[in-house]
């Protein structure tokens, strides 16, 4: 689907401040795919669904969870966590999107995941480093992947990590999993 009939489809599932994020999230992600080798039309495609279900029905998202038989640890998890397997589910269903790897960049692109593919941190880190993303430290994340994709992509689970448990949030198993798949990479 070309850009602008995707980027149609999508804005009227998210409030105006998200739409925008998307927008910094898929020109990020085609610079990266672009610098790290890998296709940007993909990146664009998958940029511009990872939120796709970011703002969908909580209690629809865990009906979804159920009836195609997903991890049955999300029931546990609000729509941070729900939002990027069901919008894996919804980029497959409604847009057609069979690449493995486009989709587990969607699924997988908050929480991380053990060993993720050069693909897959590339929209993971776009996400975090966008240019509407404003915390501290961030023009350090944005530096460090002009450099080392790997070392960036680091960088953002720690980070990310480091915030959840100094605001005492619980962290979904599976971004341990991604936590641990990188320090056993050491």
């Amino acid at each position: 689907m070309e850009r602008q009939k995707l980027l149609a489809a999508i804005k009227g599932r998210m409030p105006e401040k998200r739409y925008i994020h998307t927008i910094g999230v898929m020109e990020t992600a085609i610079t990266l795919a672009k610098a790290y080798g890998e296709d940007p039309k993909k990146a664009e495609v998958a940029a511009i669904l990872h939120d796709v279900a970011k703002f969908a029905d909580v209690d629809w998202m865990k009906r979804i969870v159920i009836e195609q038989k997903l991890d049955k640890r999300l029931l546990d998890w609000d729509a941070e966590i729900l939002h990027g397997p069901v919008g894996a589910w919804i980029a497959q269903t409604e847009f057609g999107v069979e690449d493995e790897n486009m989709l587990n960049a969607i699924r997988h692109h908050t929480t991380g995941r053990a060993n993720m593919t050069k693909f897959e941190k590339i929209i993971y880190v776009a996400d975090m480093i966008e240019p509407n993303r404003k915390f501290e430290g961030v023009e350090v994340l944005r530096t460090l992947v002009k450099k080392d994709l790997d070392e960036a992509f680091r960088a953002c689970v720690l980070h990310t990590l480091s915030f959840l448990i100094a605001s005492e949030q619980a962290i979904y198993p599976v971004s341990i999993d991604c936590y641990n798949s990188l320090m056993r990479e050491d």
